[in-house]
């Protein structure tokens, strides 16, 4: 298990662009899958985004597609969720999560460990 925090969230206006970063205690964070979930107010969380431990193989919900990009910078230890496009649904706590699994997976079972949550806005 590793320890997890989540930072970038933030107040944009629709159209606008965040990059949420999620920075791991991982020796090796190449070891890990991470997936980005979000959740509103009396909703259950739901899957965003997950990238491979390699990188190489990436999953979006649809709604997000076209708009958000996942990425990782292993020698860093973090990952990232770039957003463009942001429209006001995309209003959640985010949360970034890592799991041992090197597939990616979109099972919130799958991930072991998980951070505290970034607010993410988005209005005018």
């Amino acid at each position: 298990q590793v320890h997890v925090v989540e930072s970038g969230g933030g107040l944009v206006q629709p159209g606008g662009s965040l990059r949420l970063s999620c920075a791991t205690s991982a020796r090796t964070l190449s070891r890990y899958s991470v997936g980005w979930f979000r959740q509103v107010p009396g909703k259950e969380r739901e899957f965003v985004a997950v990238i491979s431990w390699s990188g190489a193989t990436a999953f979006y919900t649809d709604s997000v597609k076209g708009r958000f990009t996942i990425s990782r910078d292993n020698a860093k230890n973090t990952a990232y969720l770039q957003m463009n496009s942001l429209k006001p649904e995309d209003t959640a706590v985010y949360y970034c999560a890592a799991s041992s699994l090197a597939r990616a997976t979109i099972s919130q079972a799958d991930f072991t460990s998980w951070g505290q949550g970034t607010q993410v806005t988005v209005s005018s």
